[in-house]
């Protein structure tokens, strides 16, 4: 799922984060599900290609819409029909897709694009630049209302001017046409990450007609006229029933072979159990399934770019002091939390970046200087009393009284929390008081924990907007950004010099256009982040989810979405 940069989005992406954790699982691999069939070997015939790929937990999509899309299930459904100039490949690198090539000037503040020669919407329909200009010039249309374009197509020069009514357009300002093929973008200021934020759906290329035909708000509901440029075109969708998508063959790269029947299913349960029953292809494993299926060959964990973290407030005592953060990083086994709570499910860390994103540093230590999520209780409890002394604490029971705020209406996590504070208590003798609260309630008051104590200690998560360190270091922990909800480099601690040093450094490393040295300087900031403990992290996100041995080429990612263009590998074998 993707989350966005502004804190109104911050909070979608937090609370999407929280139901997957409600909904979904992960593990390993073995023999097959009882009642599923196995692959005999061979390609079904063409009347038999057909992919049951459910969309569960809704009753139907938020949206059709490329530029109001903000949930997982929304784009799981854009994608099949729309794409971009650039597009992911299952390493989350960035491949041309109805470009060709592109390269910058000017800095690095001015892009150009070479379209594929005979690109077509799915109608047949050719597209051109003027296309894709158009395209961009409607996400930030304030009428249109994007909630996701003020952050991922922020870097466009005056789309913030754009979306306050200031201007009418940005086509023939920063975004230019010079000819049928070519697409010119200007930018604010360099940035290595710009071309991953095109690969999100707000950049993705809409047809014209179509919407001067039926409205910007009801064009959705007939894409079986065309629309997209993407491997798929709508063949039906009937509201709180189903999607069904067949290729498109207009599309640009390999055609897919195979009809995608995507029905809605109220939650992961009944999904799952559709799925035994042979009514779907593909599942989420709910928690309390996972001991059945953690031994088939149907069985898959996938870790994604999503990160839960505990938040201690550097402007909340106890937690302005660096010693008392490292202990309470230290006492707690996030091996045993995962292994209690979630069956080892998801996966422990001590990064800010997650394991699959470009720039993941191997080589990170957590706060004791090692590699090991197991903590360190020893250590903890030296750095602990060593805390309480420098900040004349005469025991732990001088301590303020600790409030751990997370989000409620999830078993596990309130499993997971308890665990947590009991760790607390055994390895430093500290009671911390855990508040579960009304996730509504606790995403409405983080943001406004920035630049003050309201909040002392919080869980939360991030979901990647793009492949990019960038999107989990500086725009977290930017001055003033409104999910640097731990107040790093904006407090009265001892090392906030330190901390104002490296908002410095992020800052800089954002407009590096050497890419060794720009991830190597994001590499060195998240390890001083995670020696002051700007984030707790806990663990990485991964996804269980099970799939018939006899659908073939079907591959399962860190970004957690699938590449166009690999839809021409997935068929349906003999079974």
């Amino acid at each position: 799922m993707r989350s966005t940069k502004k804190s109104a989005l911050g909070v979608i992406a937090t609370m999407l984060i929280l139901m997957a954790t409600v909904l979904s699982a992960c593990g390993g691999s073995g023999s097959p599900l009882p009642g599923t069939g196995n692959n005999t070997g061979g390609k079904a015939p063409a009347d038999k290609q057909v992919f049951n790929w459910p969309l569960a937990g809704i009753a139907d999509i938020k949206t059709f819409d490329p530029a109001m899309a903000t949930t997982q299930t929304s784009l799981q459904a854009i994608g099949m029909v729309f794409t971009g100039l650039v597009t992911l490949d299952n390493d989350q690198k960035v491949v041309p897709e109805l470009a060709d090539s592109w390269s910058a000037s000017d800095g690095g503040k001015t892009w150009t694009f070479k379209l594929k020669p005979n690109l077509k919407f799915s109608d047949g329909t050719p597209v051109t630049s003027a296309d894709v200009a158009y395209s961009l010039n409607r996400a930030l249309l304030p009428d249109l209302g994007s909630p996701a374009s003020p952050s991922y197509l922020n870097l466009i020069k005056d789309s913030d001017k754009m979306l306050a009514g200031k201007i009418k357009t940005i086509i023939g300002d920063s975004v230019l046409t010079p000819d049928p093929n070519t697409v010119v973008i200007k930018i604010t200021q360099p940035a290595g990450y710009f071309l991953s934020t095109l690969t999100y759906s707000t950049a993705y290329v809409v047809e014209k007609k179509l919407i001067d035909k039926y409205g910007n708000k009801n064009f959705t509901d007939h894409l079986t006229e065309g629309g997209g440029t993407g491997p798929f075109k709508v063949q039906e969708y009937t509201h709180g029933k189903r999607i069904v998508f067949v290729p498109n063959d207009n599309y640009v790269k390999a055609k897919p072979t195979i009809k995608v029947v995507s029905t809605f299913y109220k939650d992961a349960t009944t999904t799952y159990e559709a799925y035994k029953n042979g009514q779907v292809d593909q599942a989420a494993v709910p928690t309390d399934f996972l001991n059945e299926v953690q031994s088939s060959k149907e069985y898959h964990k996938i870790p994604v770019l999503s990160i839960f973290y505990y938040g201690l407030n550097f402007m909340a005592k106890p937690f302005d002091n660096l010693n008392i953060r490292k202990a309470f990083a230290l006492a707690l086994n996030k091996d045993e939390m995962m292994k209690v709570v979630f069956k080892n499910v998801d996966v422990p860390t001590n990064h800010i970046v997650p394991s699959g994103m470009p720039g993941y540093n191997e080589n990170l230590k957590g706060p004791d200087g090692t590699t090991s999520t197991a903590g360190n209780p020893t250590l903890a409890k030296q750095l602990f009393d060593k805390g309480l002394k420098e900040d004349g604490y005469a025991n732990v029971a001088a301590l303020p009284k600790i409030k751990f705020q997370y989000a409620s209406g999830s078993a596990d996590t309130d499993k997971e929390i308890a665990v947590a504070v009991q760790q607390w208590k055994d390895v430093l003798g500290v009671t911390v008081q855990a508040v579960p609260t009304d996730f509504e309630t606790l995403s409405a008051s983080l943001p406004k924990t920035v630049g003050n104590a309201s909040v002392q200690m919080f869980e939360s998560g991030w979901g990647a907007d793009y492949p990019d360190p960038q999107d989990f270091l500086t725009l977290q922990f930017a001055p003033g950004s409104p999910n640097n909800q731990t107040n790093w480099g904006q407090n009265k601690t001892t090392d906030s010099a330190i901390q104002v040093q490296v908002q410095k450094a992020l800052a800089a490393a954002d407009t590096e256009q050497d890419t060794t040295k720009r991830i190597q300087a994001y590499n060195d900031a998240e390890q001083t982040l995670v020696n002051e403990v700007v984030w707790l992290p806990i663990f990485q996100l991964a996804r269980s989810r099970v799939l018939k041995s006899y659908v073939v080429g079907r591959t399962f990612n860190a970004g957690d979405s699938t590449p166009p263009f690999e839809w021409a590998k997935v068929y349906i074998a003999n079974h």
